[in-house]
C-alpha cells in the first residue's frame, strides 16, 4: 500500500491528534482546513516576494500556523501537550505591524486589491486568515476550548497582512485604488 493513502478516510471521517475519528465536515476540521489554506496563501506571498525581511517573516508565521494547527487538531485530553503558541508571538506580530505601517500611508477608505502581484497575494492571504479566524471563533462557540491566544494571533495576522499589502503597493510604485472609484492622491 502507498504511504500517500490509508483508505481510513473513505467513510468521510478523519483522525486527529488523540483517540477517535470525526467527520470531515466537523467544525474542527473546517478550522484546520482554513488554517492550512492560510499557510498555503502565505506561501504564495513568499513565492511572489523579493524582500528577504518579508519572506523570512512569512516563514516564521507559517511555522506558527503549524503550531496552531497541531493544537486545534488535538483532542481535549491532550490539547495542553500541543499548546505551543507563546504570548510573545502576538507582541512580535504587533511589532511587525508597527514596522510596516510606519513605512507606508494608511488609507482611511476601503481599497481594491491587486496593485501588484505581491500586494494581491497578501490581500488574498488576509482574507483566508480572516476565514480561519471565523472558523476558530465558531469552534470556540461550540466547544469553548480554543486557546484565546490563537484568536488574538489570527486577528493580528490579518492586520499585518493589510499593512504589508499597502507596503507592497507602495514598494511597487503604485497607489491604492479606492472602492469608491477614486485613486489615492
Amino acid at each position: 500500500m502507498s504511504n500517500f493513502f490509508t483508505r481510513k478516510g473513505d467513510d468521510g471521517t478523519t483522525g486527529f491528534l488523540g483517540k477517535g475519528r470525526i467527520s470531515k465536515s466537523d467544525v474542527r476540521i473546517e478550522a484546520l482546513g482554513s488554517l492550512d489554506e492560510a499557510s498555503a496563501a502565505l506561501g504564495i506571498v513568499r513565492a511572489a516576494e523579493n524582500d528577504l525581511k518579508i519572506t523570512e517573516m512569512i516563514k516564521d508565521i507559517q511555522r506558527d500556523l503549524y503550531k496552531i494547527m497541531a493544537e486545534v487538531a488535538a483532542t481535549e485530553e491532550n490539547q495542553e501537550v500541543f499548546r505551543n503558541l507563546a504570548e510573545d508571538r502576538i507582541a512580535w506580530l504587533e511589532t511587525q505591524v508597527e514596522y510596516f505601517s510606519s513605512r507606508t500611508e494608511i488609507p482611511r477608505e476601503f481599497i481594491l486589491p491587486g496593485e501588484t502581484p505581491a500586494a494581491a497575494a497578501v490581500s488574498f492571504a488576509r482574507t483566508v486568515v480572516r476565514r480561519a479566524e471565523r472558523r476558530l471563533v465558531e469552534l470556540n462557540s461550540t466547544s469553548g476550548n480554543v486557546n484565546p491566544l490563537i484568536l488574538q494571533y489570527l486577528n493580528r495576522l490579518s492586520s499585518l497582512c493589510f499593512v504589508v499589502e499597502l507596503f507592497e503597493t507602495s514598494q511597487g510604485g503604485k497607489k491604492p485604488t479606492f472602492s469608491k472609484g477614486d485613486s489615492a492622491p
